[in-house]
């Protein structure tokens, strides 16, 4: 039985017979929530929430210098790095990584992983331009939309389901979800790239409001409402708390299969939210759309400091570790690098979440011989 089983099994205990839980001390009675004022479970609970709320910006400022180091290096080989221009490319990239790590990070907090979130966004994307071009279904956006919107958080809820209920591990769920998806997206192009979306679509992806397009403020509201989900709610509170010690948030009586289901129903519906701000932005729709998109938003979310194995990680942190890795090709690019480029890039980001696991590892070492002694 696994970890994450174990912790969906109300029956089991500590073993002391009582219902108590040795982990974490989350709380003496089955049914206490987080931030309950019975006995000693607020204390415990909110001693937790604490830890999880507790600035650990090492990461982050490590993020934020390197980003700021990078860019100064860059600007004084070539000034015109540093230019409005250039800057505001590099921000119209980040945005569909942003929006998407924002729900792959939830489910990386709660011990899961999803790396179907590429294959969604093929998918969704297909059936985008099936809906709305005007040379196939011709929906209208009001239509199309919310069914692109619907049907990513329905995948993401099927994932979850075989995760939980299925008891098959993530890993090996998101990634038959992921071969299953991409040949779906496949037939549904038949063959073929799609054109012709609406012009009132397209005009809001790429000019939006201010002449910053529709994805940067997409990425913006969902940072936000994310962050507060994951602060300022109970169920943020919940989703750590799971994270960090699921037997005990399950003999707590925490929903754990609700919350681990909930978390991939989360990824996939901002996966199609990213695929409906971002896709009509670019001349036309083909299959291979999100390529690769799983691996970039797990080695940002592995980078940003968010525990592999659940229950720790800051969004902020996610955030700058996107526009870091967003900014490893425009930097080649500056730098002359050529064609190799391309290959350049995909070494550095293997590098990048390489350092990032042996840094979490290393991490996780220090604080169990600190919790020894």
């Amino acid at each position: 039985m696994t970890r994450q089983d174990r912790a969906n099994d109300p029956g089991r205990d500590s073993g002391d017979g009582s219902g108590n839980t040795a982990a974490g001390g989350a709380g003496s009675s089955r049914g206490s929530s987080p931030g309950s004022s019975s006995g000693g479970t607020s204390g415990s609970w909110y001693s937790v929430r604490s830890t999880w709320r507790s600035p650990a910006g090492g990461r982050e400022l490590g993020l934020a210098l390197l980003i700021l180091a990078i860019a100064g290096v860059v600007g004084f080989h070539d000034p015109v790095f540093l230019t409005g221009v250039v800057w505001h490319d590099i921000l119209v990239r980040c945005a569909p990584a942003i929006i998407v790590s924002c729900g792959v990070m939830i489910v990386v907090v709660l011990g899961d992983i999803d790396i179907s979130v590429g294959s969604i966004m093929a998918l969704l994307a297909a059936l985008l331009g099936r809906t709305l071009s005007s040379h196939e279904l011709q929906w209208s956006v009001w239509a199309g939309v919310p069914l692109v919107l619907l049907s990513g958080a329905m995948i993401g809820c099927v994932t979850g389901m075989l995760v939980t209920l299925g008891r098959v591990p993530s890993i090996i769920a998101s990634l038959g979800m992921m071969t299953l998806l991409r040949g779906f997206a496949t037939l549904a192009m038949g063959g073929k790239n799609i054109d012709g979306l609406p012009e009132a679509v397209v005009h809001a992806s790429k000019t939006g409001w201010f002449g910053i397009p529709l994805g940067p403020w997409a990425a913006l509201l969902v940072v936000l409402a994310t962050y507060i989900l994951l602060t300022r709610t109970a169920l943020g509170v919940r989703i750590y708390a799971t994270g960090s010690h699921p037997e005990s948030a399950g003999n707590a009586g925490l929903p754990v299969y609700g919350l681990r289901i909930f978390a991939f129903c989360y990824a996939g519906f901002l996966t199609a939210v990213a695929t409906v701000v971002d896709v009509p932005r670019l001349p036309k729709i083909e299959s291979g759309i999100g390529s690769e998109l799983e691996l970039f938003v797990i080695t940002s979310v592995v980078l940003s400091g968010v525990s592999i194995s659940g229950g720790r990680g800051r969004l902020s942190g996610v955030v700058l570790a996107v526009v870091l890795l967003t900014l490893v090709r425009p930097v080649l690019t500056f730098l002359s690098v050529g064609e190799a480029g391309e290959k350049w890039t995909k070494a550095i980001h293997g590098l990048f979440i390489l350092l990032a696991v042996v840094s979490d590892r290393f991490s996780a070492t220090m604080d169990r011989r600190k919790k020894s002694r």
